[in-house]
């Protein structure tokens, strides 16, 4: 599993229902099912990762957070995770706005484009960075919607969701030992992860 899943499955309680929006190849939700007992199933719109889900036994679906959130009924899970997508969807906001309205919490992780180099890569170089994160040229990148942690909680506060928990690791995957300042985090932070609710 990679870091932001395991960090992830720490914030979801044992025997909840969860759905992982953009599920990949499944690694979560086999994990959540597997080790923490939770009713877990996935949507994704790869058509390829959704039949090796499906082979494995994942409860996966083809879909688009776009436009298939809309079709959940309302309180459906406990935890909604959106992991490393919310830069690549359409309608960032609505897609907020569908996945606290179908569980009870969002989990949201996304790279941090107020990270230090790709700020200095953008001075200097004067054109899009690229990292191991960003590893895409401008004009092929799924990455429409970049944004940076400070962003994010901005979009939060307008819109009235509450923050539980968040955390930014650095580029080595480890928990950054200023994630108490959101100016350091912004700065220092590869990659975020929040945990939020409604009021």
């Amino acid at each position: 599993m990679r870091l932001d899943q395991r960090l992830i499955a720490d914030m979801i309680e044992p025997k909840t229902r969860v759905l992982d929006i953009g599920s990949g190849d499944g690694t979560l939700i086999g994990h959540l099912y597997r080790e923490r007992g939770c009713d877990a199933r996935g949507i994704e719109l790869n058509m390829e990762l959704v039949t090796r889900s499906v082979a494995h036994g994942l409860p996966v679906v083809h879909g688009d957070a776009d436009h298939d959130l809309a079709y959940y009924p309302d309180h459906s899970f406990d935890y909604v995770v959106l992991q490393r997508t919310l830069q690549a969807v359409e309608r960032p906001r609505e897609v907020l706005r569908q996945m606290l309205r179908i569980g009870r919490y969002a989990i949201v992780s996304f790279p941090n484009f107020g990270h230090w180099q790709l700020r200095l890569r953008l001075l200097l170089g004067g054109c899009m960075p690229m990292t191991a994160v960003w590893h895409t040229p401008w004009y092929e990148t799924p990455n429409i919607h970049p944004c940076t942690i400070r962003d994010f909680l901005e979009l939060c506060r307008q819109d009235g969701y509450i923050v539980e928990k968040w955390l930014a690791v650095d580029e080595d995957g480890e928990r950054a030992p200023w994630r108490r300042s959101i100016r350091l985090a912004n700065l220092f932070g590869e990659q975020a992860l929040f945990l939020l609710r409604r009021r």
